[in-house]
């Protein structure tokens, strides 16, 4: 059984990382009702005999003595890691898999890149390898991040550089969260352009989620749930399961969009965790997905986005969950990938769905889902027989695809009119080791991509819409 490390950094990756294991553990108790260690639980769980003085030894097989997530918590302020354990679970995460300081990056790569990076080295290091050594077959590292301030940025990317050099051989699969426009860190546009370079150069995949798209979801969902919505009702408080989850105190206005975020990461590990007629390796969604290496970053939807109040959904609501993931209103990231160039797209579908009810889906949506030429059949698919606590079935649509070079173009623009000014830039060329050519190579890289995109797009027009027959990748 093969099993993958969780790396959360900065408070947003820790906040989320925070929801994903409170919600993987509800859907294991849901599943495993004898309390036995198995190789689902396995997969991002050690099974650790607490008796033993040995904390790191584990009871193989037989019932769970007291479960540790795979996973290493990075922050420079310890607020967030903190507040993890000092709530419900504390007892998932040991003193060995935690690594923080007081004073934070201050919204600057460069201090999280270079000064934190260069301090934490061996330390981080160290801690990865421990992670890996409790593991049999160690298959994906997932990194969890925010773009737009500097521990997320500067530190989450020094981080994934670190796991390329270590561990070159196991898949990196990175969730960024991009900011908004309107985002209050001034400096995010800085932050994000330089951290970028380091995803194009380091990660394998990259599903990039935008915080302004989160924020319309929740209030689309806050909406129907007070009425606004004709037809099935929906939870109250239902973005997907809610609840403080992992931490203590009151419900923050963020908690509900790092929900979804946290069902995206339980969504792309369900194959991993939990049995399934048609089982996605991770590793082959890199495989698949990722045709041209730079050309990694693959757009989240996800649906359903919230819990019914009645879970026995109507059959006739499955054909509307895939007509729902090529829609913009599911995407987790503000583009509209249906009038743009497909180079691959993978389908996770969780639930009581057949093979057939995926493959007539498929077809009635493909014609009007232009792929480039070369690639007619590009699809991926992934069946789990588990679905979500709360759901019939659902349905996560990673798609590679070029409508994403909007968001890049429009993060170049906001950086640029800062680098324009000059504006703030002696923040970071104060902290040792940054040079200013860091700012016109990050940017440099990003234009390049842009490009490769837009290659892409201009061969649009000569994509053959009468291909053979559908033949589904398993």
């Amino acid at each position: 059984m093969t099993q993958s490390v969780v790396v959360q950094v900065g408070q947003c990756g820790n906040q989320v990382g925070c929801r994903f294991w409170d919600l993987a553990l509800r859907e294991h108790a849901h599943v495993n009702k004898t309390g036995v260690y198995d190789e689902a639980l396995s997969s991002f769980f050690r099974n650790v005999d607490s008796r033993k003085a040995d904390s790191g030894a584990c009871a193989v097989g037989g019932r769970i003595q007291h479960l540790k997530a795979r996973a290493v918590l990075v922050d420079m302020e310890e607020g967030v890691v903190n507040e993890i354990l000092q709530g419900p679970l504390r007892e998932v995460f040991d003193s060995t898999q935690l690594l923080t300081d007081v004073s934070g990056s201050g919204n600057n790569w460069a201090v999280g890149h270079m000064t934190y990076g260069s301090a934490y080295r061996e330390q981080i290091v160290d801690k990865l390898r421990k992670a890996a050594e409790h593991c049999d077959c160690l298959q994906c590292f997932f990194l969890i991040h925010s773009m737009g301030g500097g521990t997320g940025s500067g530190l989450g990317t020094r981080v994934l550089s670190l796991l390329e050099e270590e561990f070159p051989d196991v898949c990196r699969i990175v969730t960024s969260v991009y900011p908004s426009a309107e985002d209050d860190v001034i400096t995010s546009p800085y932050n994000s352009v330089l951290a970028m370079n380091e995803l194009t150069e380091y990660a394998n995949c990259v599903i990039p989620v935008e915080n302004q798209s989160l924020v319309d979801i929740v209030n689309k969902i806050k909406h129907m749930s007070d009425g606004g919505m004709a037809g099935p009702v929906i939870k109250k408080d239902s973005t997907i399961i809610s609840g403080r989850g992992g931490t203590s105190g009151m419900e923050k206005p963020f908690d509900a969009m790092n929900n979804i975020v946290a069902n995206l990461l339980l969504n792309i590990t369900s194959s991993a965790r939990f049995e399934g007629s048609l089982n996605m390796d991770l590793n082959e969604i890199a495989m698949n997905l990722v045709p041209f290496p730079r050309l990694h970053y693959l757009m989240p939807s996800l649906t359903p986005l919230y819990t019914l109040a009645d879970v026995n959904v109507p059959t006739r609501r499955l054909d509307q969950m895939f007509s729902d993931a090529f829609s913009k209103d599911h995407q987790l990231i503000r583009a509209d990938p249906k009038h743009s160039l497909y180079l691959a797209c993978a389908l996770i579908v969780r639930g009581n769905v057949q093979v057939s009810d995926l493959r007539r889906n498929i077809e009635r949506l493909r014609p009007s889902l232009p792929f480039v030429s070369w690639n007619q059949e590009g699809w991926k698919t992934g069946l789990c027989s588990v679905p979500p606590v709360g759901h019939s079935h659902s349905l996560l649509a990673l798609a590679n695809n070029t409508c994403v070079k909007s968001r890049f173009i429009d993060l170049r623009e906001r950086f640029t009119r800062l680098y324009r000014k000059k504006a703030h830039l002696h923040h970071y060329l104060d902290v040792e080791g940054m040079e200013q050519s860091f700012f016109s190579e990050a940017v440099t890289s990003l234009s390049s991509l842009i490009e490769e995109y837009n290659q892409l797009d201009a061969t649009k027009n000569k994509v053959i819409h009468d291909a053979p027959r559908l033949s589904i990748a398993t």
